[in-house]
């Protein structure tokens, strides 16, 4: 398969979102609740931005003090994302607390090399507590000297120990380029520059590895770049460039500070300690493989871990004064491999799901947290899932196999099946340690928020300590990948897909909510004595200006679990 690349083809973007007017992008005509079918449109197409600033800018891991702001310089046509070409450009950046940069608080410069692919990092030092500033960059040499870049928005984190009345933070993940426009992030850019959200968690699946035209559920609507499953460093880096070229992500980006993880597509399908599902033999050795798209993730992502030589990590904490502590987790890195994949599960499977020096990190954690509240973010389902009758129901178990797949699809007559966990790559297949995590957590009196992704659908469950509500999940729908429907080619709604909803909540009686054929993202908005959670829904993925319309609403409150 070819692996050239131009700038012609990297010029070949359908990033279309609110802002973006005028970019001539063809749209459907009809709702993707209506018509499953694939997508007849022409592929969208539009011109980047002047250089060098193409790729937008961005904030995140705030402290009360402190923020990390990113951009890209691209300094020439041939400087394309991945290329390792282009001089390096100096620039200086600034802080204000204003847009019109009338009050500058912080400034300083900084200089982007080929060799971090032309991504600046800066954390800025030495802000105020729970405050909304504005940032630039500023070309100060070469062609291109005098040239600023688009606005950011940011906001640092409330002082620790300080009371807070309110958090209110957007929960995304799973956006595949090829599947659908990200009409979600436009919304979510929306509410960032209102001052309505203080910041994203992005729960990870920010891309996906696959070549072009193997993961588009009813699209595609444009295409990878490059064209083929990326494997090496310049792969990662041209997929990232090329999702940094939408509107909608890089205004969403500079709305609000975001605190990210990775899940397994940043790197390959179903991802563990030394493979994945989707690494072949031909592809080379896995980890060369993960640490370049560890690397490439660190480069274009605003993390303030962003050295991935050095002894950095991923899993990290934040605090927002006396609210709430954001506990961040990698479920990855660390992972053993899934019991089915590795033998048959045994009687008191000790997987472990956090490796050892993570999972006493994260107990540590919840040991000195003084907050009202502990949110963790949580890349794969926490909660049990039972399919009960939806596998038994010949109906119904197609939605079975699209949620448990893993397992299902390639051993559907294994006797004992209704005795394992059906999807193995979630918590489900790491039980022995999800049992040791919420013994602490009850031990310690926490109130947990645990903040998910992955699974491209909606959910909300409570969390039992001895029969106890001692918290709840949150689980977001995917921003385009494809969800249950979308993976079986039917349409959304319906009574089937109701009546698999309905056995659903019959097999898992901590399941309060549960949507198999949407998109969008959440909200959950935390204050001392209750947790509200949303989900905003997407009309049409394959819709370039689709509208997103809040859908459900359920409040969580302690001492009481869910009360609506």
């Amino acid at each position: 398969m070819t692996r050239s690349f131009t700038r012609r083809g990297f010029l070949r973007s359908s990033a279309v979102a609110a802002g973006a007017v005028g970019t001539g992008v063809a749209t459907q005509a009809w709702a993707q609740s209506s018509q499953p079918v694939a997508s007849t449109a022409p592929l969208a197409e539009m011109e980047l931005p002047p250089l060098p600033f193409v790729h937008g800018v961005a904030s995140g891991d705030p402290l009360p003090d402190a923020v990390i702001i990113w951009t890209r310089i691209t300094p020439d046509d041939a400087s394309f994302p991945g290329s390792n070409a282009g001089a390096p450009t100096p620039v200086r950046w600034e802080i204000a607390l204003d847009p019109e940069f009338a009050h500058v608080v912080q400034s300083g410069h900084a200089t982007s090399t080929p060799e971090r692919d032309h991504t600046i990092h800066v954390d800025v030092r030495g802000l105020a507590a729970a405050t909304t500033y504005f940032y630039r960059f500023v070309v100060t040499q070469g062609p291109h000297a005098g040239t600023v870049s688009p606005l950011g928005r940011t906001k640092t984190a409330p002082g620790v120990g300080v009371n807070v009345g309110k958090q209110k933070w957007a929960v995304a993940s799973c956006a595949n380029w090829e599947s659908g426009f990200f009409s979600a992030y436009a919304d979510l850019a929306e509410r960032g520059w209102a001052g309505d959200v203080d910041l994203t968690v992005f729960l990870g699946d920010y891309i996906y590895e696959y070549a072009r035209y193997e993961y588009a559920g009813f699209g595609p609507v444009r295409l990878h770049e490059p064209a083929h499953e990326i494997v090496t460093l310049q792969d990662y880096r041209t997929r990232y460039g090329r999702y940094r070229t939408d509107p909608a992500l890089k205004n969403a980006h500079a709305a609000m500070p975001w605190i990210v993880v990775w899940d397994d597509h940043e790197i390959a399908n179903n991802t563990w300690r030394d493979g994945a599902d989707n690494h072949q033999p031909h592809e080379g050795d896995y980890l060369t493989r993960r640490d370049a798209a560890v690397r490439a993730y660190y480069e274009w992502m605003p993390v303030r871990v962003a050295d991935p030589s050095g002894e950095g990590r991923i899993y990290r904490s934040f605090t927002f004064g006396d609210l709430v502590e954001l506990t961040i987790m990698d479920l990855r890195t660390f992972r053993d491999v899934e019991f089915w994949r590795g033998g048959s599960r045994q009687p008191g499977d000790a997987r472990t799901m956090l490796g050892s020096e993570q999972y006493n990190w994260l107990i540590d954690t919840l040991e000195r947290s003084r907050t009202r509240w502990n949110a963790l973010g949580n890349s794969v389902m926490f909660s049990p899932m039972r399919l009960g009758a939806v596998l038994h129901n010949p109906a119904t178990r197609p939605f079975a196999k699209a949620l448990s797949s893993n397992i299902l699809s390639s051993h559907a007559n294994v006797p004992t099946i209704d005795e394992m966990p059906l999807n193995g790559d979630q918590w489900d297949g790491y039980d022995f340690e999800r049992r040791r995590l919420i013994n602490t957590l009850g031990r310690l009196g926490k109130s947990p928020i645990f903040l998910t992704g992955d699974i491209h659908t909606e959910w909300a469950h409570s969390v039992l300590h001895d029969g106890t509500e001692i918290g709840c999940e949150v689980v977001c729908a995917s921003v385009t990948a494809p969800n249950v429907t979308d993976s079986l080619g039917l349409r959304a709604g319906g009574p089937v897909l109701a009546t698999a909803v309905n056995y659903m909540h019959a097999a898992n009686p901590t399941l309060r909510h549960c949507a198999l054929d949407t998109h969008g993202y959440s909200l959950v908005t935390i204050t001392p004595d209750e947790v509200v959670a949303e989900w905003l829904r997407v009309d049409n993925i394959l819709e370039p200006l689709s509208p997103v319309r809040p859908a459900v609403a359920l409040t969580w409150r302690k001492d009481a679990g869910f009360v609506r």
